[in-house]
C-alpha cells in the first residue's frame, strides 16, 4: 500500500529532500548545500550540475533512512526558484550556468524592452511590467553577449523542471514546465494560459523552446533507471510537475483563506498574500496557488538568507554551521532593536519588488567605531524585515489587509529573527517548529497526486507544533523610527546607484 511521498526542493543555497507519510509525519529529511555565484555586480548564477549532484546526494541519504519504504512511495515532486533560467542544448545539457531569478545584469535590456513593448497591454495579460525577473530581458542579454550559447539553445526551462526531467530520464522533447514558471516568465497570458506570440517574437522565440506547461499535480513521468541507480529510488515512482518554491511554502504554511500572508525566510525573501481572485499589482507578482482556484499576490526580495550567508562567510570568514549562527544570534540579541543606528539596505543583488530597481545596491549605513559584528548581523536581519514591511505597506495602500502572518523556511529556526519580524511588522507571527518549508509543500503536492490525500486542508496534519511571536510595543516603536530611515535612505541614494557603473 502506498503511504509515503517525497519532496525535493532546489533552493538558492542547497537541495533539500523530505519523506512524509499519510499520517502527517515528516519521517526523514536531508540537505546538501551548494553556492550562488555572483562574478559581477548584480549577477546571480548557479551551476545546474550542482542541483543534480545535490539531489543525488540528498536522496541517497533519504533512501537509506530506516523510515524509507521503497514499495510505499506514491509519488515524488520537485520545487525550485522561479523563474531561474536554464538553457539546454539539443542533447539536454546546460549551455551555460543558470541565470537566477534574482539576477540584475539585464538593465539595458529591461529599458529597451520597456520601450518596445506596450507596458499596459503587458500588464493586462501577464500581471506585470517588464522587469529584471522576466525571461525576455535575461534572454536578450544572452543573445547579445553570449551568441554561441544562444545558438546552441534548444530548450528553456526552470531549475525544478530540470531536476524533474533528470529524475524521469526525459529527453528535451519530453521535459515539462510547471505553470508558475510560465506565469512568472512574463511571456505567458495568465488568464488564457498560453504563450503570447508577439512577446516571444520580441526576443526571437517561438513556443517550441518551451516544454508543455503543466499544473503542479500533473504526473509528467516516472523515476528512470539512471536516477534509480544513482539515488536508490525504485524505478517507476510517479513524478509530478512540481511547484514554485514560494508557492509550495505557502501551501505548507496552510495559506488558504483571503488575507492569509506568508513571509518566507529563504535564500531570497518572499511575501505572499492569498486571494480567491487573480488580483494584480504593478509592484508585485501574481501566481497560481498549488490549490486550484486560489491565487497568490507576491513580492520577492532578491537577497534574504543569501545576504546573511554572505555576511557570515565572506565578511566574518565563518561557516554557516548551526552552532555559528546560534552564537551570532546570541550576540545580536544583546543589541537593542534598531542596532543602535546601523541600517542596511539589503539590495546586494539589486532589488525586485516592490522597488523594481536592478541598479540598487547594498548599503551599510550609520557605522561608528563602537559598533561590532553583532550590530551588523542584527541590522542584516532587520533589513530583510524592513523589506517585508515595505511590501505590507504596498498591500495596504491597495486596500488589501493581511489578516494573519505566518512564517516558514530556514530563517524561522532563529528565535531572534522571528521576534524581529513580529516587532518590525507589529503583528503576531506564527511559525512552525522544525518546519521544512517548500519541500514539505511539494511533497504534499506529490501526495495529492499519488492519492495519499484527498483534501488540501490535510496539510494541517503536519502543522501541530507552532510558535507565536508577539510584538513588543517598545521594540515596535524603535522599528517605526528605523523603518523611516530605511525608506528615506533608498530615496536619497536612488539617483546615485546608476553612477556606480557609469
Amino acid at each position: 500500500m502506498k503511504h509515503q511521498a517525497i519532496g525535493v526542493d532546489v533552493g538558492t543555497t542547497g537541495v533539500k529532500v523530505a519523506l512524509i507519510d499519510v499520517d502527517g509525519r515528516l519521517l526523514a529529511d536531508a540537505t546538501v548545500e551548494h553556492d550562488l555565484h555572483s562574478a559581477h555586480a548584480g549577477w546571480a548564477e548557479e551551476n545546474p550540475h550542482d542541483w543534480i549532484a545535490g539531489t543525488i546526494a540528498a536522496l541517497k541519504l533519504l533512501t537509506t533512512s530506516p523510515a524509507f519504504d521503497p514499495d510505499g512511495i506514491a509519488a515524488i515532486g520537485v520545487s525550485g526558484m522561479v523563474p531561474a533560467m536554464v538553457l539546454l542544448d539539443a542533447a539536454g545539457q546546460p549551455v551555460r550556468p543558470s541565470i537566477q531569478q534574482n539576477d540584475a545584469r539585464a538593465i539595458a535590456e529591461v529599458a529597451e524592452l520597456s520601450g518596445r513593448i506596450d507596458q499596459d497591454a503587458l500588464y493586462q495579460r501577464t500581471g506585470g511590467y517588464t522587469n529584471q525577473q522576466h525571461i525576455a530581458p535575461r534572454l536578450l542579454w544572452v543573445q547579445r553577449n553570449e551568441p554561441d550559447a544562444w545558438h546552441r539553445t534548444r530548450t528553456i526551462l526552470g531549475s525544478y523542471d530540470l531536476v524533474t526531467a533528470w529524475l524521469c530520464n526525459a529527453s528535451p522533447a519530453k521535459c515539462s514546465l510547471e505553470l508558475n514558471w510560465a506565469i512568472e516568465s512574463g511571456l505567458y497570458d495568465v488568464r488564457e494560459r498560453r504563450w503570447i506570440p508577439e512577446l516571444l517574437q520580441s526576443v526571437d522565440l517561438d513556443p517550441s523552446y518551451f516544454p508543455p506547461v503543466h499544473d503542479p499535480t500533473d504526473i509528467v513521468g516516472s523515476i528512470g533507471l539512471d536516477a534509480s541507480e544513482a539515488t536508490g529510488l525504485p524505478v517507476g515512482i510517479p513524478v509530478v510537475a512540481g511547484s514554485a518554491d514560494h508557492i509550495a511554502s505557502a501551501l505548507a504554511a496552510a495559506l488558504r483563506e483571503d488575507g492569509d500572508t506568508l513571509i518566507k525566510f529563504g535564500g531570497a525573501g518572499d511575501i505572499l498574500y492569498c486571494s480567491a481572485e487573480p488580483i494584480t499589482h504593478p509592484s508585485l507578482f501574481i501566481d497560481a496557488h498549488d490549490i486550484p482556484g486560489k491565487y497568490l499576490l507576491n513580492g520577492c526580495m532578491a537577497a534574504s538568507g543569501s545576504l546573511v550567508k554572505w555576511y557570515v562567510t565572506e565578511i566574518l570568514g565563518l561557516s554557516t554551521a548551526k552552532s555559528t549562527l546560534v552564537e551570532l544570534d546570541a550576540e545580536a540579541a544583546a543589541i537593542p532593536a534598531g542596532s543602535e543606528g546601523v541600517t542596511i539596505l539589503p539590495y546586494f543583488l539589486g532589488e525586485k519588488t516592490p522597488i523594481m530597481d536592478p541598479q540598487a545596491r547594498g548599503v551599510i549605513f550609520g557605522l561608528d567605531l563602537s559598533h561590532t559584528r553583532a550590530h551588523i548581523f542584527r541590522a542584516t536581519l532587520e533589513a530583510v524585515m524592513y523589506g517585508f514591511r515595505h511590501h505590507v505597506d504596498v498591500l495596504e495602500e491597495a486596500g488589501l489587509t493581511p489578516t494573519r502572518f505566518l512564517a516558514t523556511n530556514g530563517g524561522v529556526s532563529s528565535s531572534l529573527w522571528r521576534q524581529i519580524a513580529a516587532d518590525v511588522l507589529d503583528q503576531p507571527i506564527t511559525s512552525f517548529r522544525n518546519h521544512p518549508g517548500s519541500v514539505l509543500g511539494v511533497a504534499f503536492v506529490a501526495g495529492m497526486a499519488g492519492g495519499l490525500f484527498s483534501e488540501w486542508s490535510e496539510i494541517d496534519r503536519f502543522l501541530t507544533e507552532r510558535f507565536v511571536n508577539e510584538p513588543s510595543a517598545e521594540a515596535a516603536r524603535s522599528y517605526d523610527h528605523g523603518y523611516v530611515i530605511y525608506r528615506e535612505l533608498y530615496r536619497r541614494l536612488q539617483s546615485l546607484f546608476p553612477e556606480i557603473d557609469a
